[in-house]
């Protein structure tokens, strides 16, 4: 028995170092499989640095150029290098104007310091009210642009407004770069990142508003959202190393502090990108500790979203003024049009579709238990297993989602269309995914996946260089002249004959010039996310109302103001959109008009004040007295003492 028994012993013991044998060979295999290529290291290590260096040269370069165009545009655009200092603030319309404004007072201010405590207690700006207009306006990129502008000596060598719409310049081209970089992360080529700069500058009209607006606080904050972006793509691919990962960890949460702090509304974005993040980890592909969002209460959006979307119905003049407004329009036919001509449209939607698909591919493989590969190889043709390629997906559709219903919000959208569309078509794994699905058997697939991913952005970079090409060196070519002697000489007058401590009343809009311009106190300000401002804008509004000269004269006097400007241009306004016109929307909240079928008409005894003003008969002259005008602007001194005679 002895005997019989000891054969089994004997194997069990020969087990074990059968095991450790194995465990052996399979380190062995482990390290074998650590791709050690057959060729010199000196060699790999040239090859990958050359690449890199190229492509980082590339990236660099085409940030500084298209800095460098928008530069030579504006010049060319505003002639702003001839212009006189006046003429060229008055090139900063509504918003921008504030902000801009506040740039040049912390320049005059004796230091620092006493430049912030006047920004953060400002009585200054708008009568009757104590701001904090560094945190009300986000004025951190002001207060940026002034420490830098003196800090560096650029004052004695510079003037002011060269120096901060050069900064914002340099911005756009970090956007550029940023966009540029995410493009090359996913598809492993910089020729990515090059067609998705050539598709942004192309369709500059729906990318970005930085012609139209320089000092708006989106222009600020998108560079460092693009690089957010652009860190957060780099995070979440599959084969980045521990020092790499802790690089784009760091430049994320740098990235996206700084975009909070330049834009009042960036949370709105963070919160989107949230919910892609939190989609991407249901579907299962990341494990991610991710980015509170901190909250603020903005309840006139929320009011506005409500009307916007059918929730609610309003006849309250501020929400359906919004509506109004063209930004915040569904977008129009030649928005989609321009998009298909530079074929951006096309390809973006080819890619969408295939990436999409891919990915409800995976999450179908998850529902039925089948686990995913730790590393997909070109040949599986899966490119919807990369939580990069996921989270771009579900965040492009939230995005184009709202674009779809204000089109303000393309200039968001859009930019990363670019950058989805150009990886796409320079990805040989997208193209591969696309062959698996045909079941491509008369060409090999990964070596037809690699020539397509090669010729089809050259054959695209080639058709955009010769059709839109000289289209942008005619811009830059034609010298154009921006006219506004109306709006110069009000300002020179106000400089002149208005008295220091006068407070203004009018629309927002040339409010806000106003108070750029001049530096006098206004009574509202183009500015939409503070409940008292929107209310204040809304009474001045009145003016353009079917209201007394009484009514008129109370709404003014309760601001403190002196002096009121009435506007030909909207007094006498015949815009498109009836309904849409301040006159018409003001009846409406008034009661003057009949909205919708039912409502009730209140008859006015009274005509439209700005048309009555003008007349200079009792009882509108008792209590305004007219001053100054000229074309476009009417000037009336708000009397202090009223006389009732006729």
């Amino acid at each position: 028995m002895a005997e019989e028994e000891g054969p089994p012993v004997e194997l069990r013991q020969r087990k074990k170092p059968k095991s450790s044998e194995n465990k052996e060979s399979a380190k062995e295999e482990k390290i074998s499989d650590i791709p050690i290529p057959e060729r010199a290291p000196k060699h790999v290590l040239f090859q990958r640095f050359a690449k890199i260096f190229i492509g980082c040269l590339a990236a660099v370069t085409s940030g500084m150029m298209y800095a460098l165009y928008l530069s030579a545009y504006h010049e060319r655009k505003f002639w702003f290098s001839n212009r006189q200092e006046l003429e060229r603030e008055i090139t900063f319309q509504g918003d921008s104007a504030i902000y801009y404004s506040y740039y040049k007072d912390m320049l005059k201010a004796p230091s620092f310091e006493r430049g912030v405590y006047e920004l953060t207690h400002n009585n200054k700006t708008v009568s009757l009210k104590t701001i904090n207009a560094v945190q009300q306006m986000s004025l951190y990129p002001e207060l940026i642009a002034s420490v830098l502008y003196q800090a560096t000596g650029s004052n004695e060598i510079i003037e002011p407004v060269y120096f901060y719409i050069g900064i914002v310049f340099g911005l756009q081209g970090i956007y550029v770069t940023a966009l540029f970089v995410t493009s090359w992360l996913m598809s492993g080529t910089w020729l990515a990142g090059m067609l998705t700069v050539a598709w942004f500058i192309i369709n500059r009209v729906d990318t970005t508003r930085i012609e139209y607006s320089i000092p708006l606080r989106e222009n600020w904050a998108l560079p460092y959202f693009a690089c957010q972006i652009a860190a957060l793509t780099g995070y979440l691919k599959s084969n980045l190393n521990t020092y790499g990962e802790r690089f784009c960890y760091l430049l994320m949460s740098a990235s996206t502090y700084t975009f909070m702090m330049m834009w009042e509304y960036s949370h709105y974005l963070l919160f989107l990108q949230a919910i892609s993040l939190f989609l991407l980890d249901i579907f299962s592909v990341e494990q991610s500790d991710k980015m509170f969002v901190p909250h603020k209460e903005n309840g006139h959006m929320l009011k506005f979203l409500e009307v916007k979307f059918g929730l609610n119905m309003t006849k309250n003049f501020t929400m359906n003024w919004l509506l109004c407004q063209e930004s915040l329009q569904a977008p129009s036919q030649d928005f989609f049009l321009r998009l298909t001509q530079s074929s951006l449209l096309p390809f973006y939607i080819l890619v969408l579709i295939i990436c999409f698909l891919s990915m409800l591919q995976v999450i179908f493989r998850r529902i039925n238990g089948k686990s995913l590969k730790e590393t997909v190889t070109l040949e599986d043709g899966r490119i919807g297993e990369r939580p990069e390629i996921i989270y771009h997906v579900i965040h492009t559709i939230l995005l184009g989602s709202l674009a779809m219903v204000i089109e303000g919000l393309k200039y968001i959208w859009i930019p990363y269309v670019c950058m989805l569309a150009a990886f796409g078509v320079c990805s040989p794994e997208l193209w591969m995914t696309l062959f698996k699905w045909l079941r491509l058997r008369t060409v090999h697939p990964i070596l037809l996946a690699l020539i397509l991913s090669m010729a089809v952005p050259t054959i695209i970079g080639l058709s955009l260089w010769k059709e839109f090409f000289p289209r942008l060196m005619t811009e830059l070519m034609e010298l154009q002249e921006f006219y506004d002697p109306d709006t110069v000489e009000l300002m020179t007058w106000i400089k002149r004959q208005a008295p220091v401590a006068a407070v203004f009343a009018g629309s927002p809009q040339l409010m806000g010039a106003i108070k750029l311009c001049t530096g006098w106190m206004v009574t509202s300000l183009p500015l939409y996310n503070d409940d008292d401002l929107l209310k204040r804008n809304e009474n001045i509004y009145q003016i353009y109302s079917k209201r007394s000269a009484e009514d008129i004269y109370k709404i003014l006097t309760s601001y403190k103001a002196n002096y009121l400007i009435v506007e030909d241009a909207i007094c006498n306004e015949v815009g498109p959109m009836r309904g849409c016109r301040v006159k018409d929307l003001l009846d409406i909240a008034n009661g003057h008009m009949v909205c919708e079928e039912g409502d009730k008409l209140t008859y006015s005894k009274y005509g439209r004040f700005c048309h009555e003003v003008k007349i200079n008969y009792s009882p509108y002259v008792n209590y305004f007295t007219r001053v100054y005008w000229n074309r476009s602007y009417f000037v009336y001194k708000i009397n202090t003492v009223i006389s009732f005679q006729s």
